[in-house]
């Protein structure tokens, strides 16, 4: 009997034992778990498989690829000169012809053929080493984020368009000098970060942070573009497309891990049920209505584009301010597209120069030179 009085306390103590509350399972998505998680941008909190970051690991290397092609051609162009003085590319790279060897746009060679194939291959080429560490180190960062919460397969879609977006708005205003649209690509991924953090307002915290980032990131970029050789126009088109592409396709983060306590840079704070439920409401009120006027508004903006280069409109002519979008004139550099013509005196060793624009002259220990260099020499002096 006593025994039977013990095993009725210790059921009695096992069926009043308070339990603790579940964990918070994993899910893919954050909306599918109400939102109960945080989804960690720039603060990743949870360990990542190295696949997740393969589409960013694979844009580098072909970047890098680009890069090195563009100075092996400007050394066979130019014997032992990987890269020529600052006084004639302020970014530490190739010369002018070498950029229209390899794929640059310029004026004159859209007027030859409006539909060229330097649109595909403008998008992966450098100004020069300074523009290439900059632009690769903050498409990284960005890039790798991105690409983590949204999958390869849409910021590829993004980063590609983007491109492409960038360089036809980039030969509308393109002057007689060449330029790249490196890039525009990484002012897509940034116009999606801004589509990301605007779609997703309400439940990202740290968000002056966020935006903090971006606009660093931004605007340093614009400036270097301010340099010859980067042409801003393609960094402004691919940030529109990428902020339209945004809306189009990133309109939920994937969650391979939830956190439950800390929150960091753009991270999901939002808790409780009835936070959960019109969350859920107002993304299938306006998913549908959000994604087709993005769409619209980008293909407007891309096909408008195809049309004017068809047609080889030069918005040069009706805006006569925007050069100064692209360079900014300086002494230690030009942004004079005109006609450049220099008198040309040989001696036994050397070679001089005087432009007859401005009346610069310059003296060059050497002789034996391409019409192409000899070009490039000119535009420096002039």
């Amino acid at each position: 009997m006593e025994g039977e009085n013990q095993g009725n306390e210790l059921h009695t103590k096992i069926e009043i034992k308070p339990q603790g509350q579940e964990p918070v399972p994993p899910s893919s998505f954050v909306l599918d778990n109400q939102m109960e998680g945080k989804l960690p941008f720039f603060k990743s909190r949870y360990r990542q498989r190295a696949s997740d970051t393969w589409l960013i690991s694979l844009l580098v290397i072909l970047h890098l690829m680009a890069f090195i092609t563009t100075t092996l051609f400007n050394y066979f162009s130019i014997p032992s000169v990987f890269f020529q003085p600052l006084s004639e590319n302020p970014l530490l790279g190739p010369s002018a012809s070498t950029l229209d060897k390899v794929g640059a746009l310029r004026r004159h060679f859209l007027a030859q053929n409006p539909l060229n194939w330097r649109f595909f291959v403008c998008p992966w080429l450098h100004a020069g080493l300074i523009h290439f560490a900059i632009n690769i180190s903050c498409t990284i960062f960005i890039g790798i984020h991105l690409e983590r919460d949204y999958g390869p397969l849409r910021i590829g879609v993004i980063y590609l368009l983007s491109a492409f977006s960038g360089s036809l708005i980039c030969s509308l205003f393109v002057r007689n000098n060449p330029v790249v649209t490196s890039s525009g690509a990484l002012f897509g991924l940034l116009g999606t970060m801004l589509s990301g953090l605007i779609r997703n307002w309400k439940v990202y915290s740290s968000k002056c942070a966020a935006l903090a980032a971006l606009f660093t990131v931004m605007v340093m970029n614009f400036f270097l573009g301010l340099l010859p050789h980067i042409d801003n126009f393609a960094n402004i088109g691919a940030f529109i497309s990428g902020l339209l592409l945004g809306f189009v396709l990133l309109l939920t983060p994937q969650v391979r891990q939830m956190s439950k306590n800390k929150a960091g840079l753009f991270e999901y704070g939002v808790n409780g049920a009835k936070s959960t439920i019109k969350i859920k409401q107002k993304l299938v009120l306006d998913r549908l209505i959000l994604r087709s006027i993005s769409l619209v508004l980008f293909v407007i903006l891309l096909s408008g584009c195809l049309v004017a280069v068809f047609l080889g409109i030069d918005g040069n002519h009706y805006c006569g301010w925007c050069r100064f979008i692209d360079c900014i004139p300086y002494k230690r550099w030009s942004c004079n597209d005109g006609p450049k013509t220099c008198e040309i005196m040989k001696s036994y060793s050397e070679m001089t120069l005087t432009c007859l624009y401005n009346g610069n002259t310059r003296v060059f220990p050497f002789t034996n030179v391409s019409q192409a260099r000899m070009n490039d020499l000119c535009a420096m002096i002039c």
